[in-house]
């Protein structure tokens, strides 16, 4: 998979596009250190219940979103953010169509 020319601009919001009764998703950059991929929900899609051993950080940039994290819900909406712990259930629904960008940070 490639990812994102460097040293340019990126318009994340049209890096990747809606699919109906589908997440997308793109990789933005990848390192040893960690990466980060665009992501594109449609209503009602998520991602089930899951742990990661790394923290990570849950940029919405459009539309709604639940996070949930060891049970408990949180509302996202366009420009919030959050970071999902190390280790700790979490799970994501869209509200509504949003798209989100994932960075995870390996060390």
């Amino acid at each position: 998979m490639s990812t994102a020319p460097k040293s340019q601009i990126l318009h994340l919001t049209e890096m990747v596009n809606y699919q109906e009764g589908s997440v997308v998703s793109r990789q933005i950059t990848k390192a040893e250190a960690g990466n980060v991929t665009l992501f594109a929900f449609d209503k009602d899609q998520g991602l089930s219940e899951h742990t990661a051993p790394f923290d990570a950080l849950v940029h919405v940039i459009e539309g709604e979103a639940e996070v949930t994290i060891s049970g408990t819900p949180y509302q996202l909406k366009t420009g919030d953010a959050i970071i999902m712990p190390a280790s700790e259930p979490h799970a994501l629904k869209a509200v509504q169509k949003f798209k989100m960008l994932l960075t995870m940070i390996r060390a």
